[in-house]
């Protein structure tokens, strides 16, 4: 039976919705067809699989058997005289073993025996879905165990004990956990994006029972009875009936994702596992298998495919029109949950019987727990609870989670490394620092903090984090620490419509991700309806930090006199990240539901509330806000219609979880890549050493004078292979405390005088020295120099200190020596430092790339156009951001084609044209010598008239000051013009230099020397 439906009026959730079905749809398109039900094919020789049907016991009460269609995988290196230890790989809900081919060759490669499996109720295994049924499919895999112990090609720890381990994605990883708990013989596990509580993650309620504190692990969840219906996953799975396609997964589709309705492909997690391999053309159809089995037994025979009353028959034979492929007591216990939205006992048994917690208390097996951080249907709270249960019992126990999950994509190469090096360490015997994934491989706990650039293929462009132990895991170790955000938004009113429609939006069972990435987009994160939701905004965050955990927090309900209310109050609680730029992000894409009984007498009922785990950085300046609403659209909130007033309780804040550790480099980066860094590493380090050779042989820096001029350029020259010459014997000396100004026309070779004295490209000749040491690529003193040459380049999501921090990172220098704090006083960028670099202006961008030259306050500050694209404000706010660094005894050499700027700026200039110096000095000097006169008359129009009339005489203008005419004589003595302004009849009563730049510069360069902005 389909669980009730909700109209979804959005387009966006309608597109989406859509987009869901789409995603599923290759499953229902697959076609059946035939294949060998004993074929062996292999990959290249070093890999043979061998498929064979075998029969297992119907069940307990059942007459019969059922059919489980296999695969074997046997590496070259597994032979009877040097046997391997054999590893299980089970599927996700809704795939087939062909979902898990790609996981089973990786593991192979690594030279394990894998067997895999169709579970029973799928693909073209006989039988019916019984939830990871202790007596059924754990009972199942047990089976494969024992066929394991008679090969000789296995690694036996004893008769009828093989060396085992198991793992498994979602579905998968549910088995591997019960399998452990009921086999002794199992020697280590893998489960992946995997559950703790059936009945606690398809009925959550996040409200701490009364009387009990919650562990100190970092993600633990609250665990109350009477929970809210995850009605969207519960039905992606029950409402499709378990159907499909007889013949299975095609090969094609094998890892891809392909038939599989928990989104996780059937394989480890799903859209990271990759196919590509052909194990025949599909999985075998429904039938009696013949042939020998690969260890030279006798095949099971053909058996039946009876199972409980009312189990689907095999896959071929008309099928339950309700109930599919699934046990008739699942289906009869859903059914009873579609109507009514709540846990009956029936339903409550039978997800206990199929919940790992019921035998976590027997897990000897080491385990590793793998568990998504983007996982609205088993969160990372299912994995904490694994994880205190299993070490509760001296087990050895090691956390890892991923950047993905049910609603976003499965482990990256890094992560399925990690699986094989966990089977290397406890089937094998191999150091953990013997691993693919190096520092990972021994890590306790580690998580990955997903960025949000991306790049083609698998390499991953986030980090992961290595914290030294799993905080509060065992008895007596640390709890999680915490950071406290306290909130704020006063008591408010919220309603629950009647039949709870319309609801709010945060996810679709698979879509999460992609839901809250368009809630990035401005606004969108949650899509809740107004009057359903109350919010409480904290402060903006004074430095960044990395939630990663599960919140709290205590929350006070009330009903409202005179209004509708039910006796429980169904919320969903949320945390939302509001960044400076007012982008807004629903951590983990979920939402943690909450049931509280309120009393009728009007008096408010407090419940401490945890919401989902979560890794997600949140950037300086952002906001935590806190969600409490009356609607979901996954969850059934019942139909009642109901007002209720919500507010905090208790300290009125958040308590935050933050695991800290060290942040490793991904390693998933391709082999050639890495091997072309390092002979570019090679090479770099023999070019260092034949440079320092030379400079040893002509007697290095030594006696190099304490007052050496910060800058000495002398006979520089660069000429391309094209004969082109850029620069051609420039030569200036920079000196201390000054701000010098390297002035010309575009073209003029500034930009490649600068580009030579940062070694970023070689002079063709002549000499460069800083402090008096000789400036060359890789140079010492190049420390001494911070520059900004050719625009500023950062990257936009992160903010304008977080920029700067990694800048200064990259250049192996200790932190304190960045002189951060003064570095951002001088320049000035006051708050909008920790906003995201996205968000800042053309003017914002040129400050931070100053900054960032400036960072560990140089003695020299090169910078190049720095103020290019400002307008009139921040070309003011610049000029003062140079004063005020030259004030504190430092130098800057700062190019410019824009005179007027130089002119307020500088105290000495250099003028280049066509690639040569042509004049240096002061300002003032420059001023003096540029031929330019002013003349005070009585008479401005005769004047000009006089003036121009003389040989020689140009660009006479009238002056903006009463009575003044300015005029270039162009080598007409001053003396000479003021006797032609008499004798025509104008008084003059003053003459003398004008004193503009602009004229010394168009004295020196002529007339094309306009072209370079002019005077503004």
């Amino acid at each position: 039976m389909l669980p009730r439906m909700r109209r979804v009026r959005s387009p966006l959730a309608v597109a989406l919705a859509t987009g869901l079905v789409l995603a599923f749809a290759p499953a229902a398109a697959a076609a059946p067809g035939p294949a060998p039900t004993a074929a062996a094919a292999d990959d290249g020789g070093s890999v043979a699989v061998a498929e064979d049907r075998v029969a297992v016991p119907a069940g307990p009460g059942d007459p019969g058997t059922v059919e489980l269609d296999t695969s074997l995988y046997v590496p070259a290196s597994a032979t009877a005289a040097t046997p391997a230890p054999a590893v299980l790989v089970a599927h996700g809900f809704g795939g087939s073993k062909a979902s898990v081919d790609s996981d089973a060759r990786e593991l192979a490669a690594r030279g394990y025996v894998v067997q895999t499996w169709t579970a029973r109720g799928f693909g073209a295994s006989g039988g019916s879905i019984g939830l990871d049924d202790p007596d059924r499919e754990v009972a199942d895999a047990s089976r494969l165990v024992d066929r394991l112990s008679r090969r000789a090609d296995v690694q036996q720890d004893g008769p009828g004990d093989p060396r085992v381990g198991v793992t498994g994605g979602s579905y998968g990883g549910g088995l591997s956990l019960l399998l452990a708990g009921h086999d002794r013989r199992i020697d280590a596990i893998a489960p992946v994006i995997t559950w703790n509580d059936l009945g606690q993650a398809l009925f959550p309620n996040n409200v701490v029972p009364a009387g009990e504190s919650l562990p100190g692990t970092p993600a633990a969840g609250a665990g109350a009875g009477d929970g809210v219906f995850k009605s969207g996953w519960a039905g992606v799975f029950f409402g499709s009936g378990g159907r499909v396609p007889a013949g299975g997964d095609t090969a094609s589709g094998a890892g891809t994702g392909a038939g599989s309705q928990d989104g996780t492909g059937g394989g480890l997690g799903g859209a990271g596992s990759t196919g590509g391999s052909d194990v025949g053309a599909t999985d075998g159809a429904a039938g009696a298998g013949s042939g020998a089995a690969p260890d030279g037994s006798d095949p099971a025979g053909p058996g039946t495919s009876a199972g409980r009353p009312g189990a689907a028959p095999a896959p071929g034979a008309p099928s339950d029109p309700v109930c599919g492929r699934f046990a008739r007591d699942v289906c009869d216990a859903y059914g009873e949950a579609a109507r009514t939205g709540r846990v009956s006992p029936a339903l409550a048994e039978l997800l206990r019987r199929s919940s790992p917690a019921t035998v976590t208390n027997r897990i000897t097996a080491p385990t590793l727990l793998v568990q998504g951080e983007q996982d609205t249907l088993f969160g990372l709270d299912q994995a904490d609870a694994n994880a205190r249960q299993i070490a509760a019992n001296g087990t050895p126990v090691s956390v890892l989670w991923f950047a993905g999950g049910h609603d976003g994509g499965g482990p990256d190469s890094e992560v399925r490394s990690r699986i094989g090096d966990w089977f290397d360490q406890h089937l094998r015997g191999r150091p953990a620092t013997d691993g693919v994934t190096g520092a990972l491989a021994s890590a306790p706990f580690a998580y990955q903090v997903r960025s949000t650039v991306r790049t083609r293929g698998d390499t991953p462009t986030g980090r992961t984090v290595l914290a030294d132990a799993y905080p509060g895991l065992t008895a007596g170790s640390a709890p999680a620490a915490t950071t406290t955000v306290p909130l704020a938004g006063g008591e408010q009113t919220v309603v629950h419509p009647p039949g709870g429609n319309p609801a709010a939006l945060t996810s679709l069972p698979g879509l999460g991700a992609a839901l809250g990435s368009l809630g990035s987009l401005g606004g969108l994160s949650g899509l809740t309806t107004p009057g359903q939701s109350a919010r409480f905004t904290g402060e903006p965050v004074a430095a960044a930090m990395q939630p990663s955990g599960a919140a709290r927090v205590t929350v006070r309900v009330a009903r409202v006199p005179g209004q509708p209310a039910p006796s429980t109050a169904v919320l969903f609680a949320s945390l939302t990240v509001l960044t400076p730029d007012g982008r807004s992000t629903l951590l983990g894409n979920a939402v943690a539901p909450v049931r509280v009984a309120v009393p009728a007498d009007g008096t408010p009922a407090e419940a401490a509330v945890t919401l989902p785990g979560v890794v997600a950085p949140v950037q300086a300046g952002s906001r935590l806000v806190l969600t409490l609403a009356t609607t979901d659209q996954g969850f059934d909130s019942g139909t009642d219609p109901a007002v209720w007033r919500v507010g905090l309780a208790g300290d009125g804040a958040l308590s935050v979880p933050q695991v800290p550790g060290r942040t490793e480099s991904a390693g998933t980066v391709p082999l050639w890549p890495v091997l072309g860094i390092v002979a570019v590493l090679a090479g770099a380090l023999a070019v260092w050493l034949v440079a320092r050779l030379r400079s040893r042989r002509t007697g290095g820096t030594a006696d190099v004078p304490a007052e050496a001029p910060p800058l000495v350029v002398g006979g520089l020259a660069k000429t391309y292979r094209n004969g082109f010459a850029a620069v051609s014997d420039v030569s200036f000396t920079v000196p201390r405390g000054a701000v010098l100004g390297l002035l010309g026309p575009n073209g003029a070779g500034k930009t490649t005088v600068l580009r030579m004295l940062m070694g970023l490209i070689s002079p063709t000749a002549g000499t460069m020295t800083a402090f008096g040491h000789p400036i060359r690529p890789g140079a010492a003193v190049l420390s001494r120099i911070g520059a900004f040459v050719e625009g500023p380049g950062f990257l936009p999501h992160l903010s304008g200190a977080e920029n700067l921090r990694l800048y200064w990172e990259a250049t192996g220098r200790p932190p304190e020596q960045a002189r951060m704090e003064e570095t951002l006083e001088i320049a000035g960028l006051g708050g909008s430092v920790h906003r995201r670099v996205g968000t800042y202006s053309q003017g914002m961008r040129q400050r931070l790339a100053i900054a960032q030259a400036m960072l560990g306050l140089p003695e020299l500050l090169i910078l190049d156009e720095p103020t290019n694209g400002l307008d009139p404000p921040q070309i003011h706010a610049m000029r003062e951001l140079l004063r005020r660094y030259a004030a504190g005894g430092r130098t800057v050499l700062v190019s410019s084609h824009l005179l007027s700027e130089v002119e307020q700026t500088c105290s000495e200039v250099v003028v280049m044209h066509r690639g040569t110096v042509v004049a240096s000095g002061t300002v003032a000097e420059l001023m003096a010598s540029g031929g330019g006169s002013s003349f005070t008359v009585d008479d401005t129009t005769r004047a000009s008239a006089l003036l121009a009339a003389l040989d020689g005489v140009t660009e006479v203008v009238t002056g903006d000051e009463p009575g003044v005419v300015h005029a270039h004589l162009d080598g007409t003595p001053r003396a000479d013009a003021v006797a032609a302004l008499v004798g025509g009849g104008v008084a003059v009563s003053a003459a003398g230099p004008r004193g503009r730049l602009e004229d010394a510069f168009l004295e020196l360069v002529g007339p094309e020397g306009r072209d370079v902005g002019g005077s503004q």
